[in-house]
């Protein structure tokens, strides 16, 4: 992977919009969004009407007065990530009782940690995008296909029996009730391991 040279947007030598983008693939994070946008301050008005032109470009939506924006409010908006900064992507722990639909059985709280899955068929309902969240759509089954062990904790593979997406998730082995150990066992046999 060949090295960035993040001295191209320095180089006043080179076309405007080219600084512009490069400017741009500089930011990194934080500190460097505060860094570079203090240094964009100070550049003449033609850069920063190229930094906004070039976040327009990815779809920021700048009007034409951001290029008398600060230099980070600029740099900020023309990198065009609100729309993914909105997205959540932190797990919700939700430990609820619930009934088991594939089963039939009553399934309690977990306590020490989230349940999302029935500890007697080992069954779960595809409603989570990220964990805790019910904004999946499609609420199809979500069966256990695989258990295998990560980093020294037993794992459950997932498929949804409606969409086909995968899950997986860590089976409960230390809160009560217990996943099924005969089922754990049986679905880690399954797979040749």
């Amino acid at each position: 992977m060949a090295k960035r040279d993040d001295t191209v947007f320095e180089d006043e030598t080179r076309p405007v919009a080219e600084r512009a983008k490069a400017l741009l693939e500089a930011v990194d994070g934080r500190k460097e969004l505060k860094r570079l946008g203090a240094w964009l301050q100070a550049q003449p008005e033609a850069l920063r009407a190229a930094v906004r032109d070039e976040g327009n470009r990815r779809g920021a939506d700048l009007p034409g007065d951001a290029v008398d924006w600060p230099g980070k409010k600029l740099l900020r908006r023309a990198l065009a990530r609100e729309e993914a900064a909105r997205v959540r992507t932190n797990p919700i722990a939700r430990d609820e009782d619930f009934t088991c639909e594939y089963c039939g059985r009553e399934v309690t709280q977990a306590v020490s940690t989230a349940r999302d899955h029935c500890p007697y068929c080992l069954c779960s309902k595809h409603v989570d995008v990220v964990p805790g969240d019910r904004a999946e759509s499609c609420h199809g089954q979500l069966k256990p296909v695989e258990v295998y062990t990560k980093d020294g904790r037993w794992m459950i593979r997932y498929r949804c029996a409606r969409c086909g997406a995968e899950r997986h998730n860590k089976a409960l082995l230390d809160v009560d009730p217990p996943d099924d150990w005969d089922l754990l066992v049986e679905l880690s046999a399954k797979e040749g391991r």
